[in-house]
């Protein structure tokens, strides 16, 4: 009869321990992923596309980008064959983009200025990542999320700390995130990969950085987060158990 060396013994030990912990590891152990998906930053309403009502040659233009402008505000003057048409504002905001000029021939409904619904100049911004629709239900209340801001290095500042406030279940169009963010090569751009689900993100705000917001870094950067301002979010999804890989 022939006996196993010591060592024999050893390989078999270790191997018998090593295949019991994974086999725990798989029960109670869980494993973290995370989708990554562009993001843009906006205040929660949005913005909207203000088109002119008229056909006709623009007279005078009333308002200035970044201004900010209360419901029905003149906007600019059109001159048309029964006379002179001013465009109004349709709801309150702060003018993000003109795309008219004095002298310039506009047809009807054309679009003439990008309007972001914003009432108070203190107001949040948020975090609007779209992220692919076959990812969204996987993202749970409350998912903390990470976002590096294109604007800002971030080797020098960090990412900035956010959490999902919502997820929308229904997939957007380059139509949809058009209107939403007054935008139509937005719209196109967020969609070349298909359509995707909006993920609404409440950015954390601190009261020691310069932006408001907290950061990876202890400061943030020197300067304050504007609006339209394009990111890549992170965002964290329900742990899983990796026995859960191999059940049907």
């Amino acid at each position: 009869m022939r006996f196993a060396r010591p060592q024999g013994w050893l390989v078999l030990s270790v191997t018998v321990v090593a295949m019991a912990a994974a086999s725990v590891w798989a029960v109670s152990g869980s494993v973290t992923s995370t989708v990554t998906a562009p993001a843009i930053l906006t205040h929660g309403q949005g913005s909207y596309l203000l088109q002119s009502p008229v056909s006709g040659q623009v007279t005078a233009v009333l308002a200035r980008q970044g201004e900010r402008l209360a419901a029905d505000s003149p906007v600019l003057k059109v001159r048309t064959a029964e006379g002179e048409t001013v465009v109004r504002a349709v709801g309150a905001g702060r003018v993000s983009a003109l795309a008219a000029t004095v002298g310039q021939i506009i047809d009807t409904g054309a679009n003439v200025a990008s309007v972001e619904k914003v009432a108070h100049a203190g107001d949040p911004l948020y975090a609007t990542v779209y992220v692919p629709a076959e990812n969204a239900a996987a993202i749970p209340a409350h998912a903390s999320v990470d976002l590096t801001v294109q604007s800002v290095p971030t080797q020098e500042y960090g990412v900035l700390h956010g959490e999902v406030r919502s997820v929308d279940r229904s997939v957007q169009s380059a139509r949809t995130i058009s209107a939403f963010l007054g935008d139509s090569q937005l719209g196109e751009q967020f969609t070349k990969e298909g359509r995707p689900v909006a993920v609404t993100v409440r950015l954390d705000t601190s009261k020691s950085t310069r932006s408001g917001y907290a950061w990876s870094s202890a400061d943030g950067p020197p300067f304050e987060l504007t609006s339209m301002t394009m990111a890549e979010g992170s965002i964290r999804l329900a742990d899983q158990r990796p026995v859960d890989w191999l059940l049907p």
